[in-house]
């Protein structure tokens, strides 16, 4: 844990899902991108080649498991995956849901806006964000079993 490390400080959006190892949030910061989470290292460790081979291949899982349940619920355009750590140099991934109406698609989220999105991008998904957080809990759950 750093002191100065907002996540080892704080939640760092709505929680999801977590293990001793990890937890997972949707991040609130964008609504632009309703269906953006992140699976953060509970260990402040900078990269992904600090884990262990079982602490890589334990977050790699969880990761493919939010992909694939992002996947199978909203069909999105594409998954965007990502762990850059520029800004908090805190081991977490990015798990996206992206499609062709977002504001931004085909430009990453972080790069320039394409088009506003009528009605806001949270009213586009298939589902409520509360039962999407709930689909993507029971996948990471069912990892053990």
């Amino acid at each position: 844990m750093s002191a100065n490390c907002p996540l080892c400080n704080t939640s760092g959006g709505v929680p999801v899902a977590q293990s001793a190892n990890w937890r997972v949030i949707r991040a609130t910061e964008d609504a632009n991108f309703p269906a953006f989470y992140r699976l953060i290292w509970t260990a402040h460790v900078a990269e992904f080649s600090d884990l262990s081979d079982a602490e890589r291949h334990e977050c790699m899982d969880a990761v493919t498991r939010i992909e694939r349940e992002l996947r199978a619920a909203l069909q999105p355009t594409k998954i965007n995956l990502a762990t850059l750590g520029n800004v908090v140099p805190h081991l977490h991934w990015h798990v996206i849901a992206r499609f062709d109406w977002d504001s931004h698609f085909p430009n990453p989220v972080w790069g320039t806006a394409r088009r506003e999105v009528p009605g806001g991008a949270e009213s586009r998904l298939a589902l409520p964000l509360a039962a999407l957080d709930a689909r993507i809990a029971s996948a990471l759950q069912q990892r053990d079993s």
